[in-house]
């Protein structure tokens, strides 16, 4: 048999469960809408301010910011469909705002940070970048913490204050960078024919620019032998291609001219030590 509703539950059912879930479906709808026009109205900013030619940097951190500013609004309007006094809460919000930014200063830090590298633009999105320990491409300058593509493609979130608060090393402001290499010799080896054929062979190694020069100069000696600086310049989207060709180039031409492989030579306690082959 079916249960059947007193005339005190059906009274409670319409005084209190019918307009509450009234509420409740037309805040979720409201919801549904207000993402969906949020999501339009960022687009649309998005598409004026990039035709405006503004810095990709600067478009991506006020998105950040109008989303924020909508959402809440959004939340706002949300509640007050539950008869929640919108004035008061957001007197609310600034209390416990107040009180939030003194317990996590941290995080306004953050915020100032931002706003400070968005301002004087100490990088860009696209930049290559070396800060706080991390070295990749600047994906996005948020609202708290800047977004970092590494070299090998993940994506790390640092704390705007962190980067702003240490040295910042940017690879793509300069029209290009230099490449240091070490060409290790062996004892006894002609440092001169050395340097001399791996300057040839570094003009026609791809992606070296002319100007600089590259330069080959005796750098230091180490416990295995004369040790030679090897350091053409390019563009920084080209570094890693040159880094790995001109090993290649230091391998081959020296393997070519009969260099011997540098080894470590150990003397004993009493043991003269003899002359390398080549010196005698």
């Amino acid at each position: 048999m079916k249960p059947e509703w007193s005339d005190e539950g059906k009274r409670l059912l319409l005084t209190y469960a019918v307009p509450v879930g009234g509420k409740l479906l037309g805040a979720l709808l409201l919801w549904i809408v207000g993402r969906t026009v949020i999501g339009w109205v960022r687009s649309m900013a998005r598409h004026s301010l990039e035709k405006r030619k503004l810095d990709v940097t600067l478009v991506r951190y006020l998105d950040s910011v109008l989303g924020v500013v909508l959402n809440l609004l959004l939340f706002l309007a949300a509640l007050s469909l539950f008869g929640v006094e919108t004035t008061s809460f957001a007197g609310i919000i600034g209390a416990a705002g107040v009180a939030i930014g003194l317990a996590w200063s941290g995080l306004l830090s953050n915020f100032a940070a931002g706003v400070f590298m968005v301002v004087l633009r100490p990088f860009k999105v696209g930049d290559m970048i070396s800060a706080a320990g991390v070295t990749g491409v600047v994906h996005e300058v948020g609202l708290f913490a800047t977004t970092i593509d590494t070299a090998d493609n993940i994506r790390t979130f640092v704390g705007n204050n962190k980067i702003f608060g240490d040295t910042i090393q940017n690879y793509t402001t300069n029209p290009y960078r230099r490449v240091d290499i070490k060409a290790q010799l062996a004892h006894g080896s002609d440092t001169k024919k050395a340097i001399s054929l791996l300057r040839a062979r570094l003009v026609k190694v791809p992606h070296v620019i002319d100007d600089p020069a590259p330069s080959v100069e005796l750098l230091e000696f180490s416990a295995v032998g004369p040790v030679i600086g090897v350091r053409p310049f390019c563009h920084n989207n080209h570094y890693w291609d040159v880094y790995f060709a001109t090993n290649e180039a230091i391998l081959e031409e020296l393997t070519a001219a009969g260099f011997s492989a540098p080894e470590p030579i150990t003397i004993l306690r009493g043991e003269v030590p003899k002359a390398p082959p080549s010196a005698l």
